[in-house]
């Protein structure tokens, strides 16, 4: 029990531990099925990095913004400070990080399933290609757009009052076309996935 509470007290730890639990998981299949598949490890990393950049982007929307737009209305509260310095450099870096990563092994799954990435985006395979083109839409909303107004946000860079007025209005409405541009994205992966191309 010591050393499941060891294991658990850290994040490290607890991802590390998860990884080494999914290889021996992965090693039982592979022996029982007769062989090592490099697409299934593929497809594999980009539902775990692509978990973690949608539920980033869910968070941000759902939970953090109201929170901080609440904390600025509470006069006698702590206000936004610990969310703005503590909670959202860590989690825009890891945001954007699953966000490159999630596109990067979603590209190399395209090539690994015989799609190809011309065919995705092109569109000779219509469905999975939609999902190819709203997730790089995405990306680039993320790398141009949320993260360079972010840092204007949270004084990681100087900016004006105004310059930041206007920051927040970008970053927000690229977090929010991201949000709407998740919905159909994870319908085509998620039917491709399975088979059901419409």
């Amino acid at each position: 029990m010591g050393f499941i509470k060891s294991i658990l007290a850290s994040i490290k730890a607890t991802i590390a531990a998860g990884f080494v639990l999914a290889i021996l998981v992965a090693l039982f299949a592979w022996e029982r099925s007769g062989g090592f598949n490099l697409l299934e490890i593929t497809v594999w990393l980009h539902v775990i990095v692509g978990i973690t950049w949608i539920g980033l982007l869910y968070y941000f929307n759902f939970i953090q913004v109201p929170a901080m737009a609440e904390a600025l209305g509470d006069e006698g509260g702590p206000g936004p400070a610990a969310i703005g310095k503590y909670v959202a450099p860590r989690a825009l870096l890891w945001f954007r990080m699953s966000a490159a990563a999630t596109w990067l092994t979603g590209v190399s799954a395209l090539e690994s399933t015989g799609v190809g990435i011309m065919n995705a985006f092109t569109f000779a395979s219509p469905v999975i290609g939609l999902g190819a083109w709203l997730g790089t839409i995405m990306l680039f909303n993320v790398w141009v757009l949320i993260w360079p107004n972010q840092k204007k946000i949270l004084g990681i860079v100087e900016a004006s009052a105004d310059e930041i007025a206007k920051a927040k209005v970008v970053a927000s409405m690229a977090s929010r076309t991201n949000v709407l541009l998740s919905i159909p994205m994870l319908l085509s992966m998620t039917a491709y996935a399975h088979g059901n191309l419409f």
